[in-house]
């Protein structure tokens, strides 16, 4: 039995020993079972959104007295540790986990149950406390200088808000148009409202939503509004239509436009439309409207918005008959001012996260930042970022100015000027930005999981939402035949004003205001030209975007100039203000851009092989 145990246990030996060889060899080898290897990519780390800003605390600093700034900074600085230890989170569960309607019970019954993210519920409570809607209207607070504070916090907030913030943006349009018109003191329930759309407790505070696109058009209000009031009696009236985009579903009520019904007919245009303020629920259950279908939308996909049919909707008539338009323009202004915060908020994340992405990848034997030429694609993402965030401060500081009475002429008609302005240029501006921010993550920026291709997406909306980029430049032409051009003579006297300054500082900084010395002129010449044609102001809409778009060119060299002109102003902030002014082309306008002969050009370039045989 000892022989054979003996003769038996060799060959079980040798192959424990192989076994034990093989396993050897498997644990120092990278790739054995259920292993991926030594390398990782390093995931790119949030920091505080306010002290990581390069320049948001030193603008704040000389646009808001001492004593307040260190209230606003410390605020902001808390603000954003909660950002990074809480909020960012909340907003990727939120993204992860869209909205849905349910429509019909078990029973049959339709019921119109909007399912969202445990996420995006505590965001909108984290809202309030915050006081993201309160901050810009605390009585306790000096008006000019209380939104600035706002807008600074909801620039950081944005980014990592689920899109949270679009219904921020219409409940503060929605508490502006209650507070201008003074409805508060007409209606009850306006009174009600605006306590609840700025309060700071979360079981108290409402949102509003901003119900204007229907299936006939988007910005064409008068021409695509066919939703139509019937009078019950005073001001209350039953509403009957179809909202074909309406964002933010879950608010506790909304103002719309739509035609009151006097004897049996409605009038047509812009001029029929009146405006109602109507809440979404009464008594839990929804007034009078069915949810018909989400939007299935290329971003801001945690944010429910729906088709909406409006069949017997309780609402107040609270403007003018015919008034609607003049007096949602409050709601319009306030939202185009979050718009463009959006903007430069997504240009700000996607950078920060690239830059501190650019100390921790390794390609090629280097960490990326070590690469002149990836750190010049992220000098110029970070020159555009700042330009982006002092032209929606200086729209944010006019806005203050206005709401505290202390606006002198030339800031009133700036502000009707550059809030457009902004809105259009940062919308522009962002989308290719925070592409090419994409493109220096590699093929992680395309992954999802990594949440950076929701930057780009959610952003792509700035264009659109508010007036596309056409709509906006009309606007502009719209100020410039309102104010008979007094508000673009306002604008040519900021800018000379800044170049002046510029023209008192070092060699590097009167280059700069020559550049935009350059670009203003020429800016001036070809629409004073452009003037003394035959077909004007017609051949001004042919031109409007090259206009816009040179003017925000202009503006923003002009803050980044008087930035960088400040006795406090770092080195960088010259080099930055050189940059922007001289090392690109600030004035994209010509003569060319107002020849209406080039009309019949285009639709031939355009048409070219096009099927229908007439147009």
């Amino acid at each position: 039995m000892i022989a054979n145990k003996t003769t038996t246990n060799v060959p079980i030996y040798r192959l424990r020993n192989i076994i034990c060889s093989t396993s050897t060899r498997m644990s120092s080898s990278d790739y054995k079972h259920a292993k991926t290897g030594k390398f990782t990519q390093p995931a790119p780390v949030l920091e505080n959104p306010f002290t990581s800003d390069p320049i948001l605390s030193r603008a704040l600093k000389r646009l808001i007295p001492q004593q307040e700034f260190v209230k606003v900074s410390t605020d902001l600085t808390k603000f954003g540790e909660r950002i990074v230890n809480e909020i960012d989170q909340l907003g990727h569960e939120a993204e992860i986990q869209p909205p849905q309607i349910q429509q019909f019970d078990a029973w049959g019954n339709r019921i119109d149950k909007l399912i969202v993210a445990p996420a995006w519920n505590r965001l909108k409570e984290i809202s309030a406390e915050e006081g993201l809607i309160s901050i810009g209207y605390d009585k306790s607070t000096d008006p000019e200088y209380r939104r600035l504070h706002q807008m600074s916090k909801l620039y950081m907030f944005h980014p990592a808000s689920g899109l949270v913030t679009c219904p921020l943006a219409m409940t503060d349009g929605a508490a502006k148009t209650i507070d201008e018109l003074k409805l508060g003191e007409k209606f009850p329930e306006c009174k009600e409202a605006f306590e609840r759309l700025t309060s700071r407790d979360p079981q108290n505070a409402w949102t509003s939503g901003q119900w204007m696109t229907e299936k006939g058009g988007g910005s064409d209000v008068g021409g695509g509004t066919d939703t139509y009031a019937e009078k019950v009696d005073g001001s209350n009236y039953t509403l009957h239509g179809y909202k074909w985009f309406s964002s933010a579903i879950d608010a506790d009520m909304s103002l719309t436009l739509a035609r009151s019904i006097e004897n049996g007919q409605v009038q047509t245009g812009s001029r029929g439309l009146s405006l109602f303020y109507l809440r979404v629920r009464n008594n839990g259950q929804l007034n009078g409207l069915q949810m018909m279908r989400l939007k299935n939308k290329l971003g801001t996909r945690q944010l429910p918005t729906a088709e909406l049919l409006l069949d017997g909707v309780k609402a107040i008539k609270v403007s003018e008959e015919g008034r609607g338009v003049p007096s949602i323009a409050n709601m319009l202004n306030i939202t185009r001012v979050h718009n463009a915060i959006a903007s430069v908020a997504g240009m700000r994340r996607i950078v920060s996260l690239a830059r501190d992405y650019s100390t921790r990848r390794i390609a090629f034997g280097n960490t990326l930042y070590k690469w002149p030429l990836h750190l010049k694609v992220l000098a110029d993402l970070e020159i555009k970022t700042r330009a982006g965030l002092l032209l929606t401060l200086e729209s944010t500081r006019l806005l203050g100015k206005q709401e505290g009475g202390r606006s002198s002429e030339q800031e009133s008609l700036l502000l009707r000027l550059i809030t457009p302005i902004a809105k259009l240029h940062t919308g522009k501006v962002c989308v290719p930005a925070i592409s090419e921010g994409i493109e220096c993550f590699g093929g992680q920026g395309y992954i999802e999981d990594t949440g950076l291709p929701g930057i780009l997406r959610d952003t792509q909306v700035t264009a659109i939402w508010e007036g596309t980029t056409n709509v906006l430049s009309l606007d502009v032409l719209r100020v410039f035949a309102t104010t008979k051009f007094a508000a673009a003579k306002a604008f040519a006297d900021r800018i000379k004003e800044i170049i002046s300054k510029a023209k008192n500082g070092d060699e590097k900084l009167q280059k700069t205001g020559e550049a935009l010395e350059n670009a203003l002129n020429q800016l001036l010449g070809t629409l004073k030209t452009a003037q003394k044609s035959s077909d004007f102001p017609q051949n001004l809409q042919r031109g409007a975007r090259d206009i816009s778009m040179t003017m925000g060119n202009i503006y923003s060299g002009a803050l980044l100039t008087e930035f960088a002109a400040h006795p406090d102003a770092f080195d960088n902030d010259r080099e930055v203000a050189y940059r922007y002014c001289v090392n690109q082309k600030l004035a994209t306008i010509s003569l060319n851009s107002f020849d209406s002969s080039n009309d019949s050009i285009d639709k031939s370039i355009v048409f070219e092989n096009y099927k229908a045989s007439k147009l």
